[in-house]
């Protein structure tokens, strides 16, 4: 079974300042094995929210139309989500 927590390691460094967005991103979608084992849907929104993340760096907070504090808060959502579908 895939782990989530590599993933969970990185959100948390990725919040502490101790990873750049691009290098949490390069992790994100390198997740081939965890989003195979998850229902496709699963795979959409994580991309989806990865994709959001980088736009969101271009930006300054105030001009980007996403909030990264919140799309962080949703990746810690769809990890607790991910958790309770593998079970684990």
């Amino acid at each position: 079974m895939p782990s989530l927590t590599p993933l969970h390691h990185a959100l948390a460094q990725l919040r502490a300042d101790a990873m750049g967005v691009q290098a949490f991103c390069a992790l994100a979608r390198a997740q081939d094995v965890l989003l195979a084992a998850l229902p496709a849907r699963y795979g959409e929104v994580w991309l989806g929210l990865i994709d959001r993340l980088e736009s969101s760096a271009l930006f300054s907070e105030e001009s980007c139309s996403f909030s990264q504090s919140a799309l962080l808060d949703h990746l810690d959502a769809w990890l607790a989500k991910a958790r309770e579908t593998l079970g684990a």
